[in-house]
Parts: C-alpha cells; sequence; structure tokens
C-alpha cells in the first residue's frame, strides 16, 4: 500500500498490475446513505439526459485497492421489502444466498425464477475528482464518493484490459497517465443508460504534484463500507427474511400485517414523483436498474423500513 505520495508516483507501475489481478478476480468469480454529502451523484433534465466529466482517483492513504464492492438484495414478499446489504461481501454465510440456493436446486422451473428474482446486486463505490459537472458547477474541483454499477466497472475494465492488440491498456485511476471518464446519460426505456459515456484520451489531472497531493489527500476511506459492523448479523436478516417471506407461521402472519401497510405506502405515493414507476414492476425489473439508479433505491428503503 502507498503511504507516501512519492511511493504512489513512484509504484503506480506495479499498482497498476496489481488493479488488473483485482479485476481479473471479479470477472472470474452498504451501506446506503442518500443523504450523505461525501456522495456525488450525476444528475439528468426533464428529458432524462445528463453530463458530466469526472476523474477516478487512486487508492486512498493506506488502503491497496481504489474502488469496493458491496453486494445486496432488493425484492419483494408478500411480507413487504427486503432491502439489505449482503454478509457475501464480507465472505460470510447469508439466509438469502443460502434460501437462493435451496430453490434452485430444487429443480423446480418457477423457484429458480424466484431465486432469479431475489439475485444480489452489486455496487462498487469509489472516489472520485470532478472535473466538470454543468448541472451543479459548485462540485467541479472537488472530490467525492462516486457509487455505481457494473456497467460503468465494465468500461474500467475496457481500459486495463483492452480487446484489441492496438490498444494500450490504461489504468484509469492513476493520476499521471489515467484518463477523464466522460459521462453521458440517456433515459432508455425508463432507465439511466450509461452506454454513450467514454474515457477520454489520457492526460494528467493536473501538471501540479503538489495539487495532486492535495487532491489525494482529500480522498476518503472505502474499506470503511465494508467493515463488519456495517452489516447485520446473520440472524437479524433472517429474522427479516422470514418476515418479507411469510417462512414461518409467526412470519406469516407479520407478512399480511406489512403487506396491509405497503399498499397503503404505496397509495400515498404523489402521481408523477420519480418513485411512481416503481410500484407495480417486478423486484427484478425495479431492482435491475443497470446498477447505477438510486431514484427506485429510495423509494425501496422507505418500504423496508422495519416496524
Amino acid at each position: 500500500m502507498n503511504d507516501t505520495f512519492a511511493a504512489l508516483k513512484r509504484e503506480r507501475t506495479s499498482q497498476f498490475d496489481k488493479l488488473t489481478k483485482e479485476v481479473s478476480k471479479i470477472s472470474t468469480n452498504q451501506t446506503n446513505k442518500s443523504e450523505d454529502d461525501r456522495f456525488w451523484k450525476p444528475e439528468v433534465d426533464k428529458a432524462g439526459n445528463g453530463y458530466a466529466v469526472i476523474r477516478f482517483l487512486p487508492s486512498p492513504k493506506g488502503e491497496d485497492v481504489p474502488w469496493v464492492r458491496i453486494w445486496n438484495h432488493g425484492f419483494q414478499g408478500p411480507g413487504g421489502w427486503y432491502i439489505e446489504n449482503s454478509l457475501t461481501t464480507i465472505g460470510q454465510q447469508d439466509p438469502v444466498a443460502e434460501y437462493n440456493s435451496k430453490l434452485w436446486n430444487s429443480g423446480s422451473d418457477k423457484d429458480k425464477e424466484i431465486a432469479r428474482k431475489q439475485k444480489r446486486r452489486l455496487t462498487y463505490i469509489a472516489n472520485i475528482y470532478v472535473v466538470k459537472d454543468p448541472a451543479s458547477p459548485a462540485n467541479e474541483g472537488k472530490v467525492f464518493l462516486y457509487k455505481f454499477g457494473k456497467k460503468i466497472f465494465d468500461k474500467i475494465n475496457e481500459q486495463m484490459n483492452p480487446t484489441f492488440e492496438d490498444e494500450k491498456a490504461v489504468n484509469p485511476f492513476d493520476l499521471w497517465e489515467g484518463a477523464d471518464f466522460k459521462m453521458k446519460i440517456r433515459q432508455v426505456e425508463g432507465y439511466r443508460n450509461y452506454d454513450k459515456s467514454e474515457f477520454d484520451k489520457p492526460a494528467p489531472l493536473s501538471d501540479d504534484d503538489d495539487h495532486l497531493e492535495k487532491i489525494w489527500n482529500s480522498e476518503h476511506s472505502l474499506s470503511a463500507f465494508v467493515a463488519p459492523d456495517q452489516f447485520k448479523s446473520y440472524e437479524q436478516l433472517k429474522a427479516r427474511l422470514d418476515r418479507v417471506l411469510g417462512l414461518t407461521s409467526a412470519g406469516a402472519a407479520a407478512a399480511a400485517a406489512s403487506r396491509d401497510e405497503d399498499d397503503s405506502r404505496a397509495a400515498d405515493i404523489p402521481r408523477g414523483s420519480v418513485s411512481e414507476p416503481s410500484v407495480g414492476k417486478s423486484a427484478k425489473a425495479a431492482w435491475e436498474d443497470d446498477g447505477e439508479g438510486d431514484d427506485n433505491l429510495a423509494f425501496f428503503e422507505k418500504l423496508a423500513q422495519d416496524d
């Protein structure tokens, strides 16, 4: 790990090799704080279009990898919504993973479809520097945390592991030889789409190393998001799962009460709100918002609140 700025600059080639291995690991194998002002979120216009330029930053001081990944679940059962981080994130047994495994191995196509709807969702968190934010110019020149999904991470992977031999591998997290990320957002079939987003040509974020060091020192810890104390215990998650799915007699009674309450909450949502399209969608369609959208997540979290 890099404990000094000089080491960060000197060892960036070897760090790139380590990052490539991390990406390979992910290819082969939370905390959700909607009010956390450390997080940056791109804004879109009424048509659902948005544009910004950001720079992914290297590992924070004392940490080895410039991102963390968090697995979570979001689905609806007869007892309400289950919105929780998965213990599989930190290598522990998780009740939903166990239950889905039983469903998948039952041999029933119906059970497999249920398991698909309850599958894990992958979220990444990284530090970024906002180069250009037309919707909120006050964010420009500042360091934020950014939460994103698999589609954007795939674009990072493509930079680090190009497909064609005439393309040079680039470490997007490098302050000197990385590249700005031009975020282009469109609304496609009701969801935010990032397919047109792309990396610019490699270039230093700044020609002033003192400025770069200041940016690096402004980064936020990432390891804190995957610390064990950020996750509920197996027992707590199992109790919540039983209630949501009505897996026990007590859970079935609680499910009926919770379902009535969720129906009442859904009826209170004003027409035309950003959350409205989520009502009535299957859990699979709503939760698989390409891993990027948080509008649905905020609504789901409200539904998932315990009494």
